[in-house]
């Protein structure tokens, strides 16, 4: 439950209302303050002729119909329901939030950082974060799970895997005190997974992802089932399984088929295709990104990774003119797509390929050097900081620079340690 200094706090901030226009009348701004920051109890008098001058109502008539539209937002939020519909809802929720006092309020406030991030809002995202944070060590258990949970989503949406995996963790140790469906586990055993995977714990990958697959064949959900096959299908590819990888990966396709999830079925592909060149089978893998590219109905987002990948192995078998034809293939598809620190890494790699493919070798070492080996780094990327470092050690070399092809040759062989303890 919302202390009422902070809910009247976060009703005055989003009603524009300064202290003093606040206060005037009622109690002194220094008064005010203490109230809002939890400093003194206020007689019940002044919390009601300060929530009328706020236009709120303070009894609980309307609390169990907030509590159950509250319910049925979060579960809209929860299977990623249309955009439009949980639009239509929150902004629904709101109207009655603002005008009265709820036990639900501070989960709501919460669910607003999930609500902005599907959106794909993460600066409005952030400022939920920093709005909610100093009422945070108030937090009761249920509030405290999801605060850990949405906040991880914000840290992997913009790419700081670590922190996220950190508060997924966090959540997860709440599970333990508090009562939350099998569903609602499940899903945050998936979500670890896929981070383990993206800062590349393979076995813990495994294990999550082993665990969240229970539950969703238990409960015959099918397309988070598949999810979890592809999850698998990377750990197990990672540490050489190949065997069991394509045996997965057929299974999430199998899957993803009985609903005709394109996205899904693409995803798989995409795996596949990085499977099969990592085996050095280029005439495979070129089979499965081209049945991406060649997809009319999915969307850019699904589209960029493969051509990247199709990039790399048009590259890696020195057949420049097709990789440059993918080069403008991705890049036209960028500018459509508005700008997205998603696809941050994609730019770096096309124009990485473009330079080098075209002989722009200023520019090219401009780039690797200068922003995307410290952008890599910074995420600690060690897989492709020892793929692009490599290719800068080689150019080095290639040019008799051999001070600085040894200092990359380093930072690879780092990159490698790096992953062989992981």
């Amino acid at each position: 439950m919302i202390e009422i200094g902070s809910f009247i706090k976060m009703q005055r901030t989003k009603q524009k209302m300064t202290l003093g226009e606040l206060a005037e009348g009622i109690v002194s701004v220094s008064y005010l303050s203490k109230i809002e920051n939890l400093k003194t109890e206020a007689s019940t008098h002044i919390i009601q002729l300060l929530c009328n001058r706020l236009g709120i109502e303070l009894g609980q008539t309307m609390d169990d119909v907030i509590e159950e539209k509250c319910e049925e937002w979060f579960s809209m939020l929860f299977y990623n329901r249309q955009q439009d519909e949980i639009t239509e809802a929150y902004k629904e929720l709101q109207e009655l939030m603002d005008t009265n006092l709820s036990g639900s309020m501070l989960l709501f406030e919460i669910h607003k950082i999930r609500y902005y991030l599907l959106l794909d809002k993460n600066n409005k995202a952030l400022d939920q974060i920093n709005k909610l944070n100093k009422m945070s060590t108030s937090f009761e258990t249920r509030e405290l799970y999801f605060w850990f949970k949405y906040r991880g989503n914000y840290y992997s949406q913009t790419g700081e895997t670590a922190i996220a995996l950190d508060k997924y963790l966090k959540a997860e140790e709440l599970t333990r005190k508090l009562e939350v469906t099998e569903d609602e586990v499940a899903d945050l055993h998936y979500t670890i997974s896929i981070t383990y995977s993206k800062l590349r714990h393979t076995l813990e990958a495994i294990e999550y992802a082993n665990k969240a697959l229970d539950t969703f064949m238990k409960k015959y959900h099918f397309m988070r089932c598949a999810q979890s096959h592809i999850v698998l299908g990377i750990s197990y590819r990672r540490i050489k399984m190949y065997d069991k990888a394509i045996e997965n990966y057929n299974l999430a396709k199998h899957l993803a088929g009985l609903n005709s999830n394109r996205e899904l079925i693409q995803l798989t592909n995409q795996n596949l295709g990085y499977l099969y060149a990592t085996k050095g089978e280029n005439k495979e893998a070129i089979k499965y990104y081209l049945e991406i590219v060649d997809d009319k109905e999915i969307i850019v987002q699904d589209k960029v990774p493969a051509l990247t990948e199709l990039i790399k192995v048009y590259y890696d078998m020195e057949e420049f003119d097709k990789a440059n034809e993918m080069i403008g293939d991705a890049l036209e598809l960028l500018k459509k797509h508005p700008k997205n620190r998603v696809y941050e890494f994609y730019h770096y790699v096309i124009w990485t390929y473009h330079h080098s493919i075209n002989g722009e070798a200023k520019k090219f070492v401009n780039l690797v050097k200068d922003k995307f080996i410290p952008f890599l780094k910074k995420r600690k990327d060690h897989a492709n900081t020892l793929i692009f470092a490599t290719m800068l050690a080689k150019h080095y070399e290639s040019i008799h620079k051999y001070k600085d092809a040894t200092k990359y040759y380093k930072l690879a062989n780092d990159s490698y340690k790096e992953l062989s303890n992981i």
